[in-house]
């Protein structure tokens, strides 16, 4: 009869060692191996034969691997077998699931989307995104198979925004993750976007939009800005003049450097890397803002910025701009952006062909092809309309009295 076989304990599995040889094989039963090597490290395998061949498994290191839990899988494994079904070939299918359900993650589809977008962006913007994901969406769906995703679990993420008062970002990044989920679609990983389920689930949110005066309000405003040395600097001035006639975003025009402009054509280029669908923008320069700018040239010195801060290597900062609203007594009532918002109100209503207004806001495509024709786009058109524009402002900061809204062809 044979002996009883002696199960290991935990204390001979924590004090064994390889007794001077290379491998040390240590057996619980069933199958059950601790191999102890030379080195001190311990493996867990299992041995099993199936279709009458000896094989093997890999079960853990030891002592992250308990003897209790070396067991359990062992145990598990000739369930495994019972039913027919080779433990190795069961091992690896569970990883190829485990991999493929990473690759297809909430998180793992986003961060792909987001790497196909973000040279599109401005770093703000592809910041703000990221950040959004990370820290709303990422700790909620991140690990969920995207095509496994239900309207549930997004109104479950929003919520949370909800319940801080963060509303509008509760939109902001469903929005985000409904483009997530179209992009999911598009490379096969999942079939629908869920977000459109949550139409009017969230707490409505009322957009917040930049102050900016109205058109009869201009005139005030341009001739306050024109006697801005009463109380602040001229550079100032200038900024908010040519603010004023060429209605870029505000980033813009304080990023813009002298070899930027071509005096001879009256234009300005201002690079796609300062642009925020990064698309390289043209601006018409009227006479008056050619006017602004030789103005400028002798205050700017050596510097390579139109409008430098204190120090010269550096531009001059947004909010020097702002105050001086806030001193010309137009606190919350107008910002740099609030110059775009006027102009396309005037231009619009005074007869201007929309398109060219649109394209002078650099309102254009994300599309990458569309966008590498559109930079002259209706350049005449918004040639002759920069130039109406400078000859308005003009009007109104000399104090005549000027109604703009019927266009002479």
């Amino acid at each position: 009869m044979a002996g009883k076989l002696n199960l290991l304990t935990d204390t001979q599995c924590k004090n064994a060692t390889s007794e001077s040889s290379s491998i040390r094989k240590l057996h619980d039963g069933g199958g059950l191996y601790l191999w102890v090597y030379a080195d001190g490290s311990k493996y867990w395998r299992l041995r099993y034969w199936l279709a009458g061949k000896e094989k093997s498994l890999s079960l853990g290191v030891y002592p992250r691997i308990s003897l209790k839990d070396a067991r359990k899988a062992r145990d598990e494994g000739h369930k495994q077998l019972d039913a027919k079904k080779d433990p190795s070939a069961e091992r690896k299918a569970v990883r190829i699931r485990e991999r493929m359900t990473a690759e297809n993650s909430f998180e793992a589809v986003a961060r792909e989307w987001y790497k196909k977008q973000v040279h599109t962006w401005v770093p703000t913007h592809a910041a703000d995104v990221l950040r959004r994901l990370e820290i709303n969406s990422f700790p909620f769906i991140g690990r969920r198979p995207i095509a496994d995703i239900e309207a549930p679990e997004l109104l479950l993420m929003a919520r949370k925004m909800e319940d801080r008062g963060a509303f509008d970002l509760a939109h902001r990044v469903l929005q985000v993750n409904g483009q997530v989920f179209r992009y999911g679609i598009a490379t096969g990983r999942c079939s629908r976007d869920i977000t459109a389920d949550l139409r009017g689930a969230l707490t409505p949110h009322k957009a917040k939009h930049q102050p900016s005066v109205r058109p009869e309000e201009l005139p005030d405003l341009v001739r306050a800005i024109a006697k801005y040395e009463d109380i602040g600097d001229r550079k100032t001035r200038l900024a908010l003049q040519l603010l004023s006639l060429a209605f870029v975003r505000t980033n813009e025009l304080l990023g813009a450097e002298w070899n930027e402009f071509d005096f001879e054509e009256g234009l300005w280029v201002i690079p796609a890397g300062r642009m925020k669908m990064k698309t390289e923008h043209i601006v018409p320069l009227s006479k008056q803002a050619v006017a602004v700018l030789e103005e400028m040239k002798p205050i700017a010195g050596d510097s390579r910025f139109v409008f430098p801060g204190r120090n010269n290597a550096t531009p001059m900062s947004n909010n020097t701009m702002l105050f001086a609203l806030y001193r010309l007594g137009y606190k919350g009532k107008m910002t740099g952006h609030g110059f775009r918002s006027v102009a396309s109100t005037i231009l619009h209503e005074s007869g201007w062909n929309s398109d060219a207004v649109e394209r002078q806001l650099a309102h254009c495509e994300r599309n990458e092809v569309k966008g590498a024709y559109n930079r002259a786009e209706y350049l005449p058109e918004r040639r002759k309309m920069m130039d109406w524009w400078g000859d308005y402002i003009e009007a109104v900061a000399s104090g005549a009295k000027v109604v703009p809204f019927k266009r002479v062809a």
